[in-house]
């Protein structure tokens, strides 16, 4: 059984359908059960990464997780890994690419955020996989009623390029750590095929949508 939290995000709900195409049982947790809408054969409990308390019944018989944090702090970081850790064998962890790892201090929350979530689970008893991706494709969604409305995206950082990489991706990764050996204790780096100016991205969106961008 393979647990999945994050499960009704864009990263989630690809690793969801990809575990059942795969003919893997799973086990999705969600803070509304009833509007979670994910696909037959999910057995969908009831679960809150920000209360640990809520997580036994659903980690029961569980033995590996995939783990999205999405609590706004990580003060329930080491309760949640204590219990994964009582329970799965393994858990894959879905990082940054922004964490470093030569012991100097993270450059921004996020990825603080990230590397502190990352020590927790290397200091527990549970075997690890992270998965550290760039920049996801579906962030620029975030410019979509601009691009609706004006055909004009105001944003900073124009020049600023990055390898956008596609949820569906993240989560192919992310099934076969949880389905194959050899990924024990690594660090997978996730990237698009292509570094993009976010320039050049909003151009591309108006090549797809026919219309132009700037």
């Amino acid at each position: 059984m393979i647990l999945v939290t994050g499960a009704t995000g864009h990263v989630g709900r690809h690793v969801v359908s990809q575990l059942l195409e795969k003919g893997a049982a799973v086990r999705a947790i969600t803070r509304d059960p009833d509007a979670a809408g994910l696909p037959a054969g999910v057995d969908v409990r009831r679960g809150d990464l920000a209360d640990p308390a809520t997580l036994e019944e659903p980690l029961d018989g569980v033995e590996s997780v995939f783990l999205l944090w999405a609590p706004a702090t990580t003060e329930t970081a080491p309760a949640v890994v204590d219990a994964v850790a009582r329970h799965a064998r393994l858990l894959v962890y879905l990082s940054s690419l922004g964490v470093r790892d030569d012991g100097e201090a993270q450059g921004d929350p996020i990825n603080a955020s990230h590397a502190a979530l990352e020590h927790l689970v290397e200091q527990s008893a549970v075997d690890w996989t992270f998965l550290r991706p760039s920049g996801f494709a579906t962030n620029t969604m975030g410019w979509a009623s601009q691009i609706r409305t004006e055909g004009v995206v105001h944003f900073p950082y124009g020049e600023a390029a990055r390898s956008l990489i596609h949820e569906r991706d993240i989560a192919a990764v992310a099934v076969r750590a949880l389905t194959e050996t050899g990924h024990g204790a690594a660090k997978h780096l996730l990237t698009g095929p292509q570094a993009l100016t976010q320039t050049e991205q909003v151009h591309t969106i108006g090549e797809a949508i026919g219309r132009p961008v700037r």
